[in-house]
Order: structure tokens, then sequence, then C-alpha cells
């Protein structure tokens, strides 16, 4: 029901009630009717549940199944290291989701614990919980709203409502009815909602919604509606290991029965084709996946990116849209005055002498912001802008105060508009100063001050001057004064705010940050679209828009109301071309996201206010403000910005893009080298040739090149064009870009080289042609490993140093190999023998041609680019 278009009588009707209140016997068969007054959580599931649900995917069942076979046969080594890896991915993922359903605490603890409220007419306190519909609620400064109310009484009333609405400044508050039945949030004026603050004055409101019903309670009801979205790396992943085992296995079935029809023992052939799937698997992928997001959330803690959830890390490579809240995340969240118009002339900053130092004299007298002990500015926050302008032009209040003592006051009314203040000036007489929005003052004024004294006023020319600086999104007050020979009387407002002499206009705004237009630059030259989303007004959310360079030509701007009243489908056939939403609610902002991505958008979203939770947590990856993000905010994200700066996303979408880069390089250096081990295997008997490596001796290669190598592939740098190639399509799969055909044809170079030296080695009479197989497939593994670090760059442009980690997983795992074959106790283990000098020489040789083969698909790659 909407209660702003009735009146406060309608209201009272409406809910039996009174200025009086209710009646304790009465509040507490409401209670039992309406329920507490809190915001209620969805059924949680069990820690074991979350914890069990981290086993579900194809591929970690395909590894755990890997596991128990690899135990069945004595392979204990292996074994452990699967399930160590399974584990230690299921760990993390769990804590990861646990910690995500602590948003619905956050929005609870947002609530006042405690009430004022008129039970039997008489003030008492009452727990917050308690409210019902229809009780009368006092509310003064400092309070936290503790229920929706429509407001009774007013006297100067101010809410801070930015988390709620966005809006940038405390909103003045009436009694009136507003007879818009479709007003957005923002603009019920007449309205208090459930955990805004009271920032000055005092008033009264009936309780006309409580709970879920509240404003903020409908955001955690979007919020339970609002279920966890994959992210691009699950998705792939997802993909990507079910296409993979389901082929692994196919091929292994393949090998067994062709090594069985071959004659060979078929109790052999299946240990061999058990061999063979375990290695066809890279089950080091979930443990370099984990390593390389850990890696890169420790790496942008630093840069101020606070990583909630593991897997946005990569999200933020992927991301084709960042929808940014306006007030605090591309703004400063702090009101400063931008434009000063006194003497005849618009400036950036005010002048001196004359008028123009009467219009800082009033600016800082005329206010009701202080200095407290620390220092800091305290106040309302345009009230606050203009004490610090006056300040800095050398206009200090404690030092104008004593020339020129208040004595009075008529505080600020949203039905007046403005304020005056009254001071003794150092002549013996007084001077009153008017401060308020531009038409009041305009209307109660008889001239302007300029350098030549009082002149006449141009009303036309000022307005102008006025919707001038409204159209760059200032908001415009105006600054009068009248001397008075003696105090004036009647003390009221239509003696003093009358025949009022015009000091000049002030623009105020909340500036946007300094570095945001180059992060939105940046931004566009990565192939990112930056989208405003706020519930402020469309005239200041364009001028913002058009400051910080989002949008701009023939980009749209879409007001709430105008969303409202598109459908879904409509709203997706023209969310792309729509760079600015202004006057939004919580809804609209979950629908966009939604239109986005029913549109194959990757969504980022970023926010800092309770309105902003729904969307934050629908969004492929939601980013909260660390200083000035609310609570729920931070619980609904994946990552959070410690410096509020809109720039450090830019970083963020850096680090994410080269962690799916090394993500790539250990798919492209894994599956090659495994379909080398496949093709080796499958083969071979096609050849005439016995197969060519025991079991133990398949698992020891897959154990040792899969494991440190392809780990250490997680510390390579970016590649040098990262930020200047737009977002992979969303749909894109992880073998694009030529992946799948340069996996198959480095397997199948592997294959034929290992192959080839079996052959040879046979024909040439070797005793252990086996130890010499087994040498060479490894160490072609090794030299793959150091070649696909880059996907065009050669290894000699950057340098064997540049990735020293890889630098000693491959040493390490080639003293490894080597002792399988040299340390007599490990050849009885591998079935081995040592190599003479001429023959290991002989395998470096072969394996290294696996290595100059893919150094010249880069230099092919280069030479057509």
């Amino acid at each position: 029901m909407n209660w702003h278009p009735m009146s406060v009588e309608a209201v009272a009707e409406a809910l039996n009630t009174s200025r009086r209140g209710l009646s304790a016997e009465e509040a507490g068969r409401r209670l039992v009717v309406h329920g507490p007054n809190v915001i209620a959580e969805a059924r949680r599931r069990s820690a074991l549940a979350m914890f069990l649900d981290q086993f579900t995917d194809f591929m970690i069942l395909v590894l755990l199944a890997a596991a128990f076979v690899s135990g069945l046969i004595g392979e204990a080594t292996e074994t452990i290291a699967i399930v160590t890896i399974v584990v230690l991915n299921a760990v993390i993922g769990f804590v990861q989701e646990y910690r995500a359903e602590r948003a619905m605490e956050a929005l609870n603890a947002m609530a006042a614990p405690v009430a004022t409220v008129l039970r039997d007419g008489r003030k008492v306190a009452v727990a917050a919980a308690g409210l019902v519909p229809g009780d009368v609620v006092l509310l003064e400064a400092g309070a936290i709203v503790p229920a929706d109310l429509r407001l009774l009484e007013v006297a100067s009333l101010r809410t801070e409502e930015a988390a709620l609405t966005g809006e940038s400044f405390p909103v003045e508050k009436i009694t009136e009815a507003l007879p818009e039945e479709a007003l957005p949030l923002g603009d019920r004026r007449n309205m208090a909602h459930k955990g805004t603050i009271v920032t000055y004055g005092r008033g009264s409101g009936v309780v006309v919604a409580t709970g879920m019903e509240t404003e903020i309670g409908k955001i955690a009801g979007l919020l339970q509606q609002t279920g966890e979205v994959k992210t691009p790396l699950q998705k792939r992943l997802a993909d990507f290991g079910y296409r993979l085992s389901i082929a692994a296995l196919a091929i292994c079935a393949l090998v067994v029965v062709a090594g069985i029809a071959r004659g060979e023992a078929p109790l052999v052939m299946f240990l061999t084709g058990v061999s063979l799937a375990v290695a066809a698997i890279p089950e080091a992928l979930p443990a370099v996946v984990t390593i390389s997001l850990a890696l890169g959330a420790r790496k942008m803690v630093r840069k101020n990116a606070l990583v909630r959830k593991l897997a946005a890390v990569e999200t933020l490579g992927s991301v084709t849209y960042i929808c940014s809240d306006k007030t605090g995340t591309l703004t400063v969240n702090r009101m400063q005055a931008e434009e000063f118009y006194c003497d005849g002339a618009i400036e950036p900053g005010p002048g001196s002498g004359g008028p123009w130092d009467a219009l800082l004299r009033a600016m800082a007298l005329s206010n009701d912001a202080w200095a407290d002990a620390t220092g800091a500015i305290v106040g309302d926050p345009t009230e606050v802008a203009l004490f610090v302008a006056a300040m800095d032009a050398g206009a200090r209040k404690r030092e104008v105060e004593t020339q020129y003592p208040r004595v009075a006051e008529i505080p600020f009314d949203p039905d007046r508009r403005c304020m005056t203040t009254l001071h003794r000036d150092h002549a013996g007489g007084f001077v009153s100063f008017t401060k308020g929005a531009f038409e009041v003052i305009l209307e109660k004024s008889v001239g302007i001050l300029t350098s030549s004294g009082v002149a006449e006023l141009q009303p036309d020319h000022l307005r102008g001057v006025s919707e001038r600086m409204a159209a760059d999104g200032l908001r415009v007050l105006a600054l009068a004064m009248r001397q008075w020979s003696a105090r004036p009387t009647p003390w009221s407002t239509e003696a003093l705010e009358k025949e009022l002499t015009l000091l000049g206009l002030v623009g105020i705004m909340d500036q946007p940050r300094e570095e945001i237009r180059e992060a939105v630059e940046t931004c566009k030259a990565a192939g990112i679209v930056p989208v405003m989303i706020t519930g402020d007004h469309p005239i200041t959310a364009e001028a913002i828009a058009r400051r910080v360079g989002i949008g701009g030509g023939g980009d749209a701007i879409m007001t709430g109301g105008e969303l409202a009243m598109l459908s879904e489908q409509e709203l997706e056939a023209s969310v792309e071309r729509v760079r600015v939403y202004a006057r939004v609610a919580p809804e609209h902002k979950l629908r966009i996201v939604r239109a986005l991505q029913a549109r194959g958008q990757i969504v980022a979203m970023t926010g800092d206010g309770v309105n902003d939770a729904p969307a934050l947590k629908q969004a492929d990856i939601g980013v909260a403000m660390g200083i000035t993000g609310t609570g729920v905010a931070k619980e609904a994200s994946s990552m959070i910005l410690l410096d509020d700066n809109f720039s450090t996303i830019v970083r963020a979408v850096r680090e994410g893009r080269r962690i799916y880069d090394n993500m790539r390089r250990f798919i492209r250096y894994a599956l090659a080298t495994n379909s080398g081990e496949i093709w080796t295997i499958l083969l071979a008997p096609f050849f005439g040739l016995p197969i060519p490596l025991l079991p133990v001796q398949i698992l020891w290669v897959n154990l040792v090149t899969d494991g440190l190598p392809g780990l250490a592939l997680a510390a390579e740098r970016e590649e040098k064009d990262v930020m200047r190639r737009p977002p992979r399509p969303p749909q894109q799969s992880v073998f694009a870009h030529g992946l799948g055909i340069h996996i198959i044809w480095v397997g199948l170079l592997m294959g034929a080289l290992t192959i080839g030296a079996q052959a040879w080695s046979i024909s040439s009479g070797s005793v252990h042609w086996q130890t010499m197989v087994f040498m060479i497939l490894c160490l072609s593994q090794l030299a793959n490993v150091i070649a696909v670090r880059s996907e065009r760059d050669s290894l000699f442009t950057q340098g064997l140093l540049s990735n020293k980690p890889l630098l000693a997983a491959v040493t390490l795992t080639f003293l490894l190999q080597l002792a399988t074959i040299y340390v007599p106790v490990l050849n009885g283990v591998f079935k081995t023998a040592p190599l003479s000098l001429p023959e290991l020489a002989a395998a470096l040789g072969i394996s290294s041609l696996v290595f100059f083969a893919v150094e010249a698909e880069k230099l092919v790659k280069r030479r057509l680019a």
C-alpha cells in the first residue's frame, strides 16, 4: 500500500490509531498479528551440507574415482595427492560460501535496538522489534529510524538516506500528502524509512510497515531470492572437466580393447588403461586454479582490493559491463562548492573585496557547521561545503563571529526552504543573512550587491545563471542580507525575510574522484562498458557521467520511472544502449543486471549502500566499497575496494585477465603433454611395438610433470597487450584461438618422437629401450612447459629468469627424473636401468625438438599478426 499520497488523517484512520499512539494492550494484539519488527532470514543450509556440496562437480567426482582406483592398484602417492587437492578446494569453497551467508545478519544489524513511542499517550522506550503498525514513533537527531513511518510532525527534520536511495544530500522531510502514486522512493519526503538516520531536527511518525514489509525488508527479500551466480570460470571448468573426462575414459577403454586384441594380458592392459585414465585427466587443474586465484587475491590486497570469493578474481577478467553506483563510488561522497556567482561573474572559486567579502561572510555565519576538537568539520553536508569554501577563502567562522556575533536565528524549514541568522555588527546595528533555494531568495530580494553598490535585480539574467549551474549538476543556493539599525520586531519570518539584498549564488556538488576519468578511459580501451546507476536526480547523474566520461553522444539516459514501465523483453532490447540510470529503486538495479546478463554480458556491479546489495549479489561479480560501504553491501559482494577507489577495479581487471591467461597456459601445457602420453600408448601397438610404458611409469610422469611445473605457470606475468584487447566473449571456449589445434599437434609430436625413439632403441638392440621412452616422454613435457609461457612472445625475449618458480620447478623435476634412472633403489620401483651418456644426450636432443617446434609456431603467429 502506498502511504505517501494519503493525508495524515487518512493514514491514522486506515491504521485505526491517533496522535496519542496505541494502547499497550492493542500493541500486544497487533504484535501477534504482524509479528516482530525484524528482518526474517531464509532457512540456512547446515555447515555439513555446504561442505558436501563442494564435491558435486563432475570433474571432482572423476578425480575421486581416479584416486580410488589408484589406491586399489597400489599407487598410494597418487591417491594422496589427488585427495589432498580435492579436499583443499572443498575447504576453500566452503569458507567462501559460509561467509556469503552472513548478508542477512548485516541487514539486521542496521536496525535500531530501541525506539521511543507513544503508548497510552505517554512517551516510553520499547524494543524496536516490538513496534507494530499504528505505533507513533518520536524521532530526534542521531536516531536510527526503527520502522517505515508516515510522518505526522516535523521540525526541520532531515534524514540521511544515501544507503537506501543513493541520494547524496540529507532529505528535508514534510508532512503534506504527495499525490503522485508512482513516486520514486527518494522523492517520498513525507516518509521515513527503517534503517535511515536522522541527521537534523526532530519529528514524529506513525508506523505503516514493520519487518519484511519495510523497504529494507523488501531488499532482504530480494537478497533471499537472488541465488549465487556461477562465474565464467566455474562454467568453463565444469564444461571442460565433463568433456575431458568423457573423452579420456573413452580413449582409455579403446587402449584396453586394442591391447587385449593384440594378445596382451588382460590384467596388464586393465592396469595400463586405468593408469592412462588417471594421467589423461589433469588433476592438478583444480590446484592450479586455486593457487592462481589465491596468489592473485594476495597480490590484489596489496593494491587495495580484498577478494571475498576467489573465483571473483578471474571473473573480473571476463567483465564486459561495470554498473557503478554514483554516490561514494564515482564521487567522493562529500559535498563541495564548485562554482560561485557574485558581482556579475561566474567563478570556479571565490574572489575577494566588496561583494565577495559579503558573500563569504554570509557563507561562514549563516551556517550551523562547526570544527570539532580534531579539526574535522561536522554538520549538514551542504553547510559543511559552504563552511569549508569560506574558510579556504579566509573567512573563518570563529574569527568572523567575533565581529558579527549571532544573536538569533530562524532555523531552516522545508516549507520556507531557507534559514535566517541575525548578527550584531561592529557598528552597533544588526545584519541578517538568509540562505536557501535560489527561487525562494530571489522572490524575497529587492536588489543585488555589486562592487558599485546595490543594483537593480535582473531576474531573467539570474535565472539563466542558475539554470546554467543546475545543468552542470550543481545544487544552487542563494545568499542574501539585510541591514538593521535596531533588532527587528516583530521577530517573524514575514518581518525578517523580505526586502533582502542578494549577495550571490553558490553551486554545490558531490565531486567526482580525480582519478575516475582515467579509470573509465582504461575500461573503454579494454572493451568494458561503464554504466552509472544511481538514485540521484537525472540532471545531477548526467552531469557527473559527462564529467567522468561515461556515456555521451547518442547514449541514452533512463529514469527509474521509465524503467518501471518497460517489460522484461523491452528492457533487454534497450539495456545495451543506456549508460546512465537515475532515480532508480533497488529492484530496478536488479532488473538492469539481469537484463544485461540475459543479453550474454558479464556484469560487475559496484556500490556501497543497502540498496545495492541485491544487485551486488546477482551480478557476476559484486564490488563493495570498504570505507563507506555498509555491512550489507560488503556481505553481498565478491570483492571489497579497501580505498573506495573505482580505479582499483581496473587494476583488478588486469590481474583477472592475467590469471585466466595463466590457466589457459596450464590447460595448453597439461592437455598437450597428457595427450602425448595417450598417443604414445594408443599408437605404439599399431606399429607392431610393445606397450611403451608400465603403469607405474605413466603415473610417475603424470605426477611430476603435471605437479610443480604446472603449478609454477600460475606465477607467469601478464602479456603486454592484456589491457588493450576486448574481454573474452562469455560463451567463448577455453580452447579458443587455436588452443585445441595446438594441443593436438603438440601431443602428436610428443607421441611421434617417443614412439620413434622406442622403435630406434628396439631396432638397435638396446635392452633398456623402455627407460629411454620413459626419459624422452618426461623431458619433452618439460621442454613444452618452458615454451608455452607465452602464446606469442619467444622465451628468448622473455628470459629464463622472468619466472623463477617455473625454472626451479623444471630443475627439480629433471633431477627427480634422473633419480628414477640413476638411483639403484629406484630402479627396482620404476623398472628402469641407467642410461649411458650418449643415450641421455640423445634423450635430451630428441625431447628439445618439442621446444623448438612450439617456438616456431609462435614465430609464425608474430609474422602473421
